[in-house]
């Protein structure tokens, strides 16, 4: 990309925008799930039930029990073992020589144990998404011999109660996001509101964090933007002025920036303003979180845009995830999460994730390292900061295949931390750590074959399936 006398690229030479068209547009505007007509009775079905505690017994086991090694129990055993963290060497050997069979007998298997051997292959069950993985099994199950209709019943109750949930969700956020692109020029830009939403819902899925869906879907949307003008689109001239206009939080700085930016800024001041008025006098300091955390976001884009004018690599790993851990979101992301969650009820929680803690660095560090794994040859074919990979390249004198494979391992790594460091927070409602355990789920999810938010066609199916197909 050229440079102009400024940095970054001159209006003339801006980035085409490459990325396909949104796929959804305002589907979900006018949207009717099949099932709304009947929500009344839904949820007056899906109430509290006493189940009692014989269900267990058929569990119990008597000493004499022999596990015997058939393909279930081995799937059962490889999806198990990776709860493992840092040095449990015994976890460690029972994934490799229960992967190495299970890939052994894969060809030979039967649908549908041919598709969870698959799918665990790909990614274990501990790693996945709560809400996928329900509606991808609640077919399955219907189809087991042994099924339990009532329990059948229920599942797909309540997975259609949270489908309509969900596609209230996304007409909230569509209007918003058809809002921004009728007031802001944002044609530079992926369209990707209902991905967003996807993406980050699988971390809040459950029917009370509407209101975290909703925030982390608006949020997460203005990082992308962001992202894509410091990274690529924006000169270092207009990058500079909208982070200074976003430190200065103020509708008079809006004279700082480029035509292009005027609107865009005025809309993200205006949503945290509405943000704050939706959550109400007791709960409105969460929003003053958000900013400061969006300020050191775009202070964090501002270093790794000095590093691209230089055309700096960073020296290691560590110095580059310095910045590039905090660049990618997470601390911002994990709070706006946090701000629609009634069950944290103080403000330490807030206080606790502005301080940069190692839980949340962890999933900094697994996002980074994730996304740059899949996109890495395709955003160094423009004019962008090097990537952990380049970096590792630079570092190692290696190849970017073998690059990939020791980040896959650091990732592994991260991973492991997150698990670690989930544990160790204490004191704190149970949604605090398991939220960032979700994210990291997603993130397994989004990139378990390539990029899947800039080709989100590879989504298309699982958001249909989700949102807009009923199970019969």
């Amino acid at each position: 990309m050229a440079s102009s006398a400024n940095g970054g690229c001159a209006g003339q030479d801006r980035a085409r925008n490459t990325f396909h068209p949104c796929l959804w547009d305002d589907f979900f505007l006018t949207y009717q799930h099949p099932h709304s007509t009947q929500k009344p009775q839904m949820q007056e079905r899906a109430g509290v039930y006493h189940v009692t505690s014989d269900v267990f017994k058929k569990f119990q086991f008597k000493r004499e029990t022999v596990i015997n090694f058939d393909t279930k129990s081995l799937l059962s055993l490889y999806n198990a073992a990776h709860l493992r963290t840092h040095g449990d060497e015994v976890l460690d050997k029972t994934i490799s020589f229960s992967r190495r069979y299970l890939v052994s007998l894969l060809e030979n298997l039967e649908s549908p144990l041919a598709e969870e051997v698959n799918a665990a292959l790909v990614t274990p069950l501990f790693k996945r998404v709560g809400i996928l993985e329900a509606r991808s099994y609640i077919p399955s199950y219907g189809k087991d011999p042994t099924r339990n209709e009532s329990i059948l019943e229920l599942a797909k109750l309540n997975l259609h109660l949270l489908q309509l949930q969900f596609c209230d969700d996304l007409k909230e956020v569509t209007m918003w996001c058809k809002e921004l692109y009728g007031r802001s020029n944002l044609s530079f830009v992926r369209h990707r509101i209902v991905e967003t939403y996807f993406w980050m819902s699988g971390a809040c899925y459950k029917p009370q964090y509407s209101h975290s869906r909703i925030i982390l879907a608006k949020i997460t949307y203005f990082i992308t933007i962001l992202d894509y003008i410091f990274d690529t689109y924006g000169s270092t001239q207009e990058s500079i002025q909208l982070q200074e206009a976003i430190n200065r939080w103020d509708e008079s700085e809006v004279d700082l920036l480029p035509e292009y930016l005027k609107d865009l800024y005025f809309y993200i001041l205006e949503t945290f303003s509405s943000i704050e008025e939706e959550l109400g006098h007791e709960k409105s300091y969460r929003v003053f979180y958000l900013r400061e955390l969006l300020k050191q976001l775009v202070q964090a884009y501002a270093k790794e845009l000095k590093w691209r004018d230089a055309n700096y690599v960073p020296k290691t790993m560590g110095e580059h995830l310095e910045v590039s851990s905090t660049s990618i979101g997470a601390f911002l992301i994990s709070c706006a999460a946090y701000a629609g969650m009634d069950d944290i009820t103080t403000e330490d929680t807030f206080m606790w994730v502005l301080g940069h803690p190692q839980l949340i660095r962890s999933l900094g560090i697994f996002v980074r390292l994730s996304n740059d794994i899949v996109s890495s040859e395709r955003e160094q074919a423009g004019d962008q900061c090097a990537s952990t990979v380049h970096c590792f390249m630079k570092e190692h004198g290696v190849t970017m295949y073998d690059a990939c494979q020791q980040i896959k391992e650091f990732a592994e790594d991260s991973w492991k931390d997150i698990l670690v460091h989930s544990l160790a927070v204490t004191n704190t409602p149970i949604a605090v750590p398991q939220t960032i355990l979700h994210l990291a789920r997603t993130v397994c999810n989004m990139y378990k074959r390539n990029d899947g938010y800039t080709s989100s066609d590879t989504i298309k199916d699982e958001i249909r399936l989700l949102y807009v197909e009923p199970i019969e």
